[in-house]
């Protein structure tokens, strides 16, 4: 079969959605998926080299040329173009079909822009009112990160579960356990030692309830907060005034250190070297930190809503994510209670062990196949 993967989602830095269209686009270049050929396709032109999107530099410097190969006189573009989408299946791993595809496959991670309006800046909300229609009448297929979002997708649009399936995204390989001794150097930069933090990593947006964790962390014991500083790490995302305020609160008091955005090499080793992660978020399509935090031998606890308990699969402590006593004393635990740490530790492990994006890439491509 032949197969067009959109890749407008791979943008530097990557996303949660554009890792998976990264992952997705990776796999199926270097791997034998059983396609007759593969082509990305990005902003209405095709796409020589996906890794090429991750490159803005090489892109700039190369941009006339790169152009003038990709983009032939309009006419002969616009018969090319359709004739592709014709012979081949096209997948879109972020929401929408471009105009040009009649018909394909499309991924829907989550439903909080129809759930959760109101923590979706207006612009997004614009989108979805204009395009989403238009892309569920011509899709013959859903994806969804998780059994939990399948289910929602079914119930709200109405769609028969025969055409949706739930694929779980993957964890990548350098998210693992480290000796304390080969992290000192790369925490030390930041001002950080092995052990002597716990860590949130997530974009300040509502949802994800980064006040509702400040709150509670607060009126942990001073030791506590002492001993274990929570470490912020992510972008600032939008519609968070207040939340800077408390974070800008949190720091003067000395129990908070927000990092802002952390490069992604950077991640592995923030992670291998916390002594316990959180992510009280409110709804997930799937939750991948709480993945990655298992992967890294970290106690994590989340939220026992949407995708977040399935992505957990027992091995992190599931607190309610409105209730302020429990997400407090569940901080407590999962730092304090070894017991259930080490328990805690060896089956989030055996969890992310079975979660790699090249069983993400190829249970993707087992749906391609099963509609040719």
């Amino acid at each position: 079969m032949k197969l067009v993967l959109g890749v407008d989602a791979i943008n530097p830095p990557l996303t949660g959605i554009g890792r998976y269209t990264w992952e997705l686009a990776k796999h199926y270049s270097i791997g034998d998926y059983g396609f007759e050929n593969v082509r990305y396709f990005s902003s209405g032109k095709w796409i020589a080299d996906p890794l090429s999107l991750l490159k803005k530099d090489l892109n700039r410097r190369a941009g006339s040329r790169i152009t003038k190969f990709l983009r032939p006189p309009a006419g002969v573009r616009k018969w090319r173009l359709q004739r592709a989408m014709r012979d081949s299946l096209f997948h879109s791993p972020n929401y929408f079909l471009p105009e040009s595809a009649t018909e394909g496959v499309v991924t829907i991670h989550d439903l909080s822009v129809f759930k959760y309006p109101e923590t979706h800046p207006a612009e997004r909300l614009h989108h979805f009112e204009r395009s989403f229609a238009s892309t569920l009448s011509r899709s013959s297929h859903l994806i969804t990160d998780s059994e939990a979002i399948r289910d929602e997708v079914s119930s709200f649009f109405g769609w028969a579960k025969e055409k949706i399936t739930a694929v779980h995204l993957g964890v990548l390989p350098e998210f693992r356990p480290y000796e304390a001794t080969t992290l000192v150097e790369p925490l030390g930069r930041i001002g950080l030692s092995p052990g002597g933090y716990t860590l949130c990593v997530s974009t300040l947006e509502p949802r994800k309830q980064i006040d509702r964790l400040l709150d509670a962390y607060s009126q942990l014991a001073v030791e506590i907060r002492k001993a274990y500083p929570l470490v912020l790490a992510g972008s600032k995302g939008w519609l968070n005034d207040s939340l800077q305020e408390k974070i800008g609160r949190g720091e003067v008091d000395g129990w908070l250190r927000y990092l802002g955005f952390v490069p992604e090499a950077s991640l592995p080793s923030l992670y291998a070297g916390a002594r316990a992660f959180f992510l009280p978020s409110l709804y997930e399509g799937f939750g991948l930190p709480v993945l990655e935090a298992l992967a890294s031998g970290v106690p994590t606890l989340t939220s026992n809503s949407s995708s977040l308990p399935e992505v957990a699969g027992g091995a992190a402590w599931l607190v309610e994510p409105d209730d302020h006593v429990a997400l407090r004393e569940g901080i407590e635990k999962v730092i304090s209670d070894d017991v259930w740490r080490a328990a805690a530790i060896k089956r989030g492990l055996d969890v992310a062990s079975e979660m790699t994006w090249e069983r993400c890439a190829r249970r993707t491509a087992a749906v391609y196949k099963a509609l040719n």
